[in-house]
């Protein structure tokens, strides 16, 4: 292991995703981007272009054995997510790994336990956890000003980019969950999922999804590359107040509003029961740092600090965990799933 003093950084994988990672791996503090690997020429060409104080490699083994590597980020495809990052868990590093963290659960285990006898800190991809936004809702739901959460929705929508190796469930849905799962404190019961194939067979390009909570909520999560929009949409109700965050809105991103259904205590017709409320709408102002480069910099300062990060190993679990239920639903043709240990 190199000194704490620069936290020594390795990427694999300076693809679709992984160049961005690059990008803001040499925009840290206290840390050093040192090696990048990937077997792609045209990837390391352009990781050279990035990171040009980094050495650049088709050898992963190579990077893991240097000993000016202290951790590792993960950014291939999903399938190779497990091997990789037991590979440079058992090699002594530090491991980010983009979503999901595996395909199955039964792997996951493995990784977060060995993490766990090595004192190694892993933390999994969900970049959303980071936004501004989301935590400015978290805050909102922890002080009160939402009231119960009753359910959310989300909407995870566009047309493309169409994936071979995973579905618009497996690529897509791990950002909501993720989501759902940090706004709410309440365990996930069950699940129910639908989805289609329409491009390729048994790769589903559409689903819609329920999850119901221990507490009563309710969460819904739609995903699809096959659709004429592009949305990125989050809604939350709860019994005081209602919020939106729109992802694709360039300003703006998150909308207030003061409105609500509550039960009369005395009522003289039945039409009085329930009495709504129209108040007024509100946009906070929250600043526009970038979630990546937020992400990037905690899993530094968790490395170096000995914090648990925000979203850890287990929580990257838990998210697999819900998609491989879900996937069962929908090969069951939406039954419902125990999520239920």
């Amino acid at each position: 292991m190199s000194s704490l003093e620069t936290l020594g950084l390795g990427v694999v994988g300076a693809g679709y995703w992984g160049k961005n990672i690059v990008r803001n791996f040499t925009r840290l503090k206290r840390a050093e981007l040192r090696w990048v690997a990937d077997l792609s020429e045209t990837n390391r060409d352009r990781a050279r272009t990035l990171a040009p104080n980094a050495q650049v490699t088709a050898d992963y083994e190579a990077m893991l054995s240097s000993s000016d590597v202290d951790a590792v980020a993960v950014c291939t495809p999903a399938a190779s997510h497990y091997e990789l990052t037991l590979a440079a868990l058992q090699a002594g590093k530090h491991v980010f790994v983009e979503k999901p963290l595996t395909l199955e659960g039964a792997h996951a285990d493995e990784l977060v336990d060995l993490a766990e006898e090595r004192g190694l800190t892993l933390m999994v991809g969900h970049l959303m956890i980071h936004h501004p936004a989301i935590r400015w809702i978290k805050d909102q739901i922890q002080s009160g000003e939402i009231g119960d959460l009753h359910y959310l929705y989300c909407q995870r929508v566009n047309l493309g980019v169409v994936r071979s190796d995973e579905s618009a469930w497996w690529s897509l849905a791990p950002h909501d969950l993720s989501i759902i799962l940090h706004l709410l404190d309440s365990s996930p019961v069950t699940i129910s999922a639908r989805g289609a194939a329409y491009l390729r067979p048994e790769i589903e390009d559409v689903v819609f999804a329920n999850v119901k909570f221990e507490g009563g909520q309710m969460a819904e999560v739609h995903t699809s590359w096959l659709d004429p929009h592009k949305s990125r949409l989050l809604t939350l109700v709860g019994s005081r107040r209602m919020v939106t965050f729109d992802d694709t809105a360039p300003r703006e991103k998150v909308r207030v509003y003061d409105k609500g259904a509550e039960r009369t205590v005395d009522y003289q017709t039945y039409a009085d029961l329930i009495t709504l409320r129209q108040g007024d709408i509100w946009i906070p102002s929250i600043q526009g740092t970038e979630p990546l480069l937020l992400e990037c910099q905690h899993f530094v300062d968790c490395i170096r600090e000995g914090r648990t990060p925000d979203t850890p190993g287990t929580q990257g679990r838990d998210v697999v965990r819900i998609l491989q239920a879900g996937q069962q639903s929908m090969d069951s043709d939406g039954a419902p799933i125990s999520l239920l240990s």
